[in-house]
């Protein structure tokens, strides 16, 4: 009951310092418009803004899905491997040194402007920080646990999916935190840059009407959407790898 009405509390408070900005700097609807235009323009397009956010959040869940199936497999195969270990290790380094926004473009030259892009997009968003946290999960398993299974002639298959896996929950929640909020970024990027749907496509469509307002209003929803995502994602933590957590 407290958190949430620290929450209301906040929100009350960051409106206000809103609309204060503008009533001291006369700020002019097109550079900022205040909280009861914003809400008057959410409502009044209600339907279209539902329209395109239910497209975003399809790419985002897709790509969640997706991003930590195979992050969570590469990591498994790179713990599990030495060599494999020592030679995807630099190729995913280097990955994060390439700027995903400049990728962008050439997955929609690829992949075309329909959702494999936007998904894809979200995908190498969120692919780098799960294997990661559950790579490095698998590579501090107890070294008595291993000793022991090892004692009792538990075969390596049975070390990893009985006892290195579980033992990494922990960091695998902390990085499927990470993606749900990340997912988003990589999804409206794709939208950016080519797409006739979605909340990135509304904005940008919004912006080039001088229709600030509903600009705002997309965004507004897409920053709800996100927090919603952090918030289910840490209820499926807590719930399906909960035992795994305490």
């Amino acid at each position: 009951m407290n958190r949430i009405r620290n929450v209301l509390l906040v929100c009350v408070f960051c409106l206000a310092l809103w609309q204060g900005i503008i009533s001291v700097f006369n700020l002019p609807l097109y550079i900022l418009p205040g909280p009861v235009p914003v809400a008057q323009s959410l409502w009044n397009n209600r339907g279209l803004i539902a329209e395109n956010a239910v497209v975003t959040l399809v790419e985002i869940l897709a790509a969640i899905i997706l991003g930590s199936l195979l992050g969570m497999a590469t990591a498994i195969i790179m713990a599990a491997s030495p060599p494999i270990r020592a030679a995807l290790a630099p190729i995913l380094v280097f990955s994060q040194a390439i700027p995903i926004f400049a990728l962008a473009p050439i997955l929609t030259l690829w992949l075309g402007y329909g959702f494999a892009s936007k998904i894809t997009m979200a995908l190498l968003i969120i692919f780098f920080p799960i294997a990661s946290a559950f790579h490095d999960g698998l590579m501090r398993t107890s070294g008595d646990w291993l000793e022991l299974a090892q004692n009792l002639r538990a075969t390596p298959a049975r070390r990893m999916f009985f006892l290195r896996v579980p033992a990494a929950m922990p960091a695998l929640a902390s990085g499927l935190a990470i993606a749900a909020v990340y997912a988003p970024i990589g999804a409206v990027i794709g939208e950016w840059v080519g797409a006739s749907r979605g909340l990135g496509y509304l904005m940008l469509l919004a912006n080039g009407r001088a229709k600030i307002d509903l600009m705002f209003a997309a965004l507004f929803v897409l920053a709800a959407m996100t927090m919603a995502l952090r918030a289910a994602t840490n209820l499926f933590c807590n719930h399906v790898l909960g035992r795994y957590l305490r």
